[in-house]
C-alpha cells in the first residue's frame, strides 16, 4: 500500500465500513422488502403503507425480514471493501497526481470512490441477487443457502452477476450525486477542520439525509432495473434483458417505489456515515494523506 496507509489502517477503515453498512442496511430491511415488492409486483401494492400491511397479513411480521441474511453479509463485505479500498485509491491517485493533488482532490475522491465501488459491488452482487429473489418470490427457497444453490443450478454463475451492470450504474450515479451534494454543503458552511467532533457527526447526519434523497431519485431507474432483472430467470443476455425491462416499464415504471426508497436511502445514508464517522473517531482514525 502506498505511503503511510498501512495494512492495519486498511483493516480499521474496512472494519468501520463493514459495521456501518451492515448495521444500517440490516435495520432498513423491512423498507427494502416493501420497496422491492413495489418494483417487482406493482399491481398488487398501492404504496408503502399498503405494502407493509399486505406483507404482514400474508406472511406475518417475519415476512418483512426476508433477505436479512444476504443483506447483512453482502453489505458487510461491500462496506469493508468500499471504505477500505477508498482510502487506498485516494492515496494512490493522490500520489500519481503529485503536487497538485490538493487542487484536484474532488476528482481524486470521485475516482477513488468509483474504483472501490466496482470492487465492492462484485462482492455484493451475488448476495443482492439472492435477496431480491427471496423477497420477490418467497416460495423460491426456504433459506438463502438454498436460494443460492437453486440460482446457480438454474442459471450458473451469470445468475448472480446479471444485476452487476445496473448495480454499478446505480452506485456510480449515487456516489457522484452524493459527492456533489456534500461538496455544495461544505462550500456553504464552516471548514470541516474547524468543527468539533459532535458538529462533524451532525454534519454527517444532515448531509447524509440530503445526499441520500437526491442520489436515490437520480439512481432510481437503475435500482428498479436491478430488482426486475434479478426477479426471474433471463434468456438472451443481460443487455437484451435490460432493454426489455425498460421498454416494458416505460419512464414512469422505472420510478416504481421511489417514495419508499427515498425514505429508506435518506435514513440509511445518514446512519451509515454517522456510524462510520463515529467509529473512525473512536479508533482515532484520520483520512489518509493525499
Amino acid at each position: 500500500m502506498a505511503g503511510d496507509l498501512t495494512p492495519s489502517l486498511f483493516l480499521k477503515y474496512g472494519f468501520g465500513g463493514a459495521l456501518s453498512c451492515s448495521i444500517t442496511h440490516s435495520l432498513v430491511v423491512p423498507l427494502d422488502v416493501v420497496k422491492t415488492l413495489l418494483q417487482t409486483n406493482p399491481g398488487k401494492y398501492t404504496g408503502m403503507m399498503n405494502g407493509f400491511s399486505t406483507v404482514i397479513k400474508e406472511q406475518g411480521p417475519t415476512g418483512l425480514l426476508q433477505g436479512l441474511g444476504p443483506t447483512a453479509v453482502g453489505y458487510a463485505l461491500q462496506g469493508f471493501l468500499k471504505f477500505g479500498f477508498y482510502e487506498v485509491f485516494k492515496k494512490t491517485y493522490g500520489d500519481m497526481v503529485g503536487e497538485k493533488a490538493d487542487q484536484f482532490r474532488i476528482p481524486i475522491w470521485l475516482a477513488a470512490s468509483a474504483t472501490a465501488e466496482v470492487i465492492a459491488d462484485i462482492a455484493l452482487c451475488p448476495n443482492e441477487a439472492v435477496r431480491i429473489r427471496l423477497v420477490a418470490e418467497p416460495t423460491f427457497a426456504k433459506s438463502p443457502v438454498e436460494a443460492f444453490g437453486k440460482i446457480f443450478k438454474q442459471e450458473g454463475v451469470t445468475g448472480f452477476y446479471k444485476g452487476l451492470p445496473p448495480i454499478l450504474l446505480k452506485f456510480a450515479v449515487f456516489e457522484f450525486t452524493a459527492e456533489n451534494v456534500y461538496k455544495g454543503l461544505a462550500a456553504s458552511g464552516k471548514p470541516k477542520e474547524s468543527l468539533t467532533d459532535g458538529q462533524k457527526l451532525s454534519v454527517s447526519l444532515g448531509s447524509g439525509i440530503v445526499a441520500g434523497i437526491v442520489a436515490a431519485i437520480v439512481s432510481q431507474p437503475a435500482d428498479t432495473i436491478l430488482s426486475k432483472i434479478n426477479q426471474e430467470k433471463t434468456d438472451g443476455g443481460v443487455v437484451k434483458a435490460i432493454g426489455n425491462i425498460m421498454r416494458r416499464l416505460g419512464v414512469r415504471g422505472l420510478f416504481l417505489g421511489l417514495p419508499t426508497r427515498c425514505f429508506m436511502v435518506g435514513t440509511l445514508t445518514a446512519g451509515q456515515f454517522f456510524i462510520y464517522d463515529g467509529i473512525k473517531q473512536m479508533l482515532g482514525l484520520t483520512p489518509a494523506k493525499k
